[in-house]
């Protein structure tokens, strides 16, 4: 104990006064967190911190005496410490853990990759023309393993290739046709490790909330829950109107279809019935124009018939009289043979 006092009585008072800056910015805010700075520029982080003044403090300091700030905060705070990694900085707000995590992924930018730094995804160039003229950067693209070409008078990526793998570190070739490409592999900002609030540790993936999907999900349950009610019947504040005019509905309905004669269904009643005597009459209607036009078939038949029958009576008639001549004739010479015999008999 004794040791201990006397190590502590011999810190600068600069980092006592660090710790309790740290302890009391702790205190004075709801959520604080820890983000990772590694490779940001210290221009950057000047001007993140003025972008967030609104809404949350970001503080730089050294991880021991962030450590020995938590340590000396109750109990579940010193649980952050396993998030005090490399570069660190502290940020502390009275937003929730949610919205923190939302401001800081805004601070993300797409930034260029140095030599020798690992390449945190597949590195891919994709194919197709670029700006540059032909000439010796022809060669600089192929020397750093990017194929290319002469097309229309420019230089064009003939093929879209992965240039470098993830986890592998970027050749300096290559990181510098890779700037010239505007290819920028690294999203560079404050990244949230941890956030704590009121006792509880939020991490990342906890916090990264798609809040169109979110939405969109308490949407769909809100409409479940709305028909749930209404089919079974059961009666809330939000539904007692829709289940009433439900009510009302099947109600009118029920009298209409078996004819009751109540007031509240009577225009109902009055409508269908004109409805069904309309669809008769049509049908009357439709049933009287049939008969007409069998009349006027039977009509045009008849016409037909007569009007064959007097095509062919001439002929017939001519027919009659040739065969009556000759009868005409015969008789003649009869009568003539009978006065000659008449004339024998009397001298």
């Amino acid at each position: 104990m004794a040791e201990e006092r006397h190590h502590t009585e011999h810190i600068p008072k600069w980092k006592k006064d660090e710790i309790e800056n740290i302890k009391e910015l702790i205190q004075s805010h709801k959520v604080f967190g820890m983000v990772g700075i590694e490779g940001i520029l210290a221009t950057k982080i000047q001007k993140i911190r003025r972008d967030l003044k609104d809404v949350a403090v970001l503080k730089v300091s050294r991880n021991t005496l962030t450590e020995r700030a938590l340590n000396q905060l109750g109990e579940t705070i010193p649980e952050m410490n396993k998030y005090l990694d490399k570069q660190t900085a502290l940020v502390f707000t009275n937003e929730s853990p949610f919205k923190l995590y939302k401001l800081l992924e805004q601070t993300k930018t797409p930034s260029p990759i140095k030599a020798g730094a690992i390449a945190p995804a597949d590195i891919i160039v994709q194919k197709g023309p670029t700006s540059f003229p032909p000439g010796p950067i022809l060669g600089e693209f192929q020397s750093a393993g990017i194929p290319a070409s002469i097309e229309a008078g420019k230089v064009a990526i003939k093929e879209t290739k992965v240039v470098c793998k993830a986890g592998e570190a970027v050749p300096q070739k290559l990181a510098t046709m890779l700037s010239k490409l505007e290819i920028y592999p690294l999203i560079i900002g404050l990244d949230l490790r941890a956030a704590y609030d009121e006792g509880t540790i939020y991490e990342p993936e906890l916090l990264a909330v798609d809040e169109s999907k979110y939405f969109s999900d308490i949407i769909s349950a809100v409409q479940n829950a709305f028909n749930l009610s209404v089919n079974t019947a059961y009666p809330t504040s939000a539904t007692i109107g829709t289940l009433l005019a439900k009510a009302y509905a099947e109600s009118k309905n029920l009298g209409v279809n078996a004819v009751i004669l109540e007031p509240g269904v009577m225009d109902a009643l009055l409508a269908k019935a004109h409805v069904q005597m309309t669809s008769v009459a049509s049908k009357a209607a439709d049933k009287d124009a049939n008969a007409v036009d069998e009349d006027l078939r039977e009509a045009l038949g008849a016409a037909a018939s007569a009007a064959a029958a007097a095509a062919t009576a001439p002929a017939a008639a001519e027919e009659v009289k040739k065969e009556e001549e000759p009868e005409e004739e015969e008789e003649d010479h009869g009568e003539e043979d009978g006065m000659a015999g008449l004339g024998a008999l009397f001298g």
